[in-house]
């Protein structure tokens, strides 16, 4: 199927290892054109070899700095606009899971946590949304977790942070809708790859996790971030022309609510 995505230029945060990688890749292979951002550099150096591999000199750009960061921000994305002219595309990888669970929690822990997932998404979006409507229309695209759909075993911090995100997403879609700018999430359940706090959590109780997926997951098994890649970049492309305000789950059944 031709996604249509060939010459796209696509701004991917987060995207030097993992999922965020994944979907760089998953866009590669579309012949679109990706920027790719990370903090690491060394991480990010190396995801640039390794998309190198299989794509042109000029069809990926690396940009080091923190996508939660206003100046980061806007210095990556004139650092696109001046490469490649335009943005069609943008996939808010913003955010972490790490956060103290329990209900014993200071104003630092919340903080902490909403400045990351939620308002790091939020700032790129802002960032970003005058370019896709100069460009006559686009996609942004958040990343979520099945945390924010509904409750799980997740800390309470970050699982209200990504039901915010989905919350602002549906919102910022009907306010960009007029401007042909499509607005919609994916929500990962549990996904593997390496560096991934699944890893961490399996060489730590392997058997207590691996029971947990069986028990948990209908598919019985762990996602892998070719998966995710796949959705985010369906949502971007223009087979999914009339979707927008929408959270795609990709979690192997695991979610249980209807909405």
């Amino acid at each position: 199927m031709d996604l249509g995505l060939r010459d796209n230029v696509v701004f991917i945060a987060g995207s030097s290892r993992g999922i965020g990688q994944a979907i760089a890749h998953a866009f590669l292979k579309e012949q679109a054109k990706v920027v790719i951002t990370g903090r690491n550099k060394g991480s990010l150096e190396e995801a640039r070899n390794l998309l190198g591999e299989e794509a042109s000199e000029n069809q990926v750009l690396t940009v080091h700095g923190d996508m939660t960061d206003p100046i980061d921000i806007q210095r990556a994305l004139e650092e696109t606009i001046s490469l490649f002219g335009n943005i069609d595309a943008v996939v808010a990888n913003v955010g972490s899971g790490s956060a103290r669970g329990g209900w014993e929690l200071t104003s630092d822990d919340w903080w902490s946590v909403l400045n990351t997932n939620l308002l790091g998404s939020m700032l790129l979006a802002t960032a970003a949304f005058p370019h896709l409507i100069s460009r006559g229309g686009g996609s942004l695209t958040f990343m979520s977790s099945i945390a924010g759909c509904e409750a799980i075993d997740a800390p309470v911090t970050y699982s209200a942070a990504k039901a915010a995100v989905q919350n602002a997403m549906k919102s910022l879609a009907r306010l960009l809708g007029p401007d042909h700018v499509r607005v919609n999430a994916v929500a990962p359940g549990n996904v593997v790859f390496p560096g991934g706090s699944w890893e961490r959590k399996l060489a730590e109780q392997p058997g207590f996790f691996e029971q947990y997926i069986q028990s948990e997951v209908p598919l019985q098994r762990f996602g892998c971030p070719e998966e995710i890649a796949d959705a985010v970049v369906f949502l971007a492309s223009k087979r999914a022309s009339f979707i927008t305000g929408a959270c795609l789950v990709v979690d192997g059944g695991q979610t249980k609510s209807s909405i």
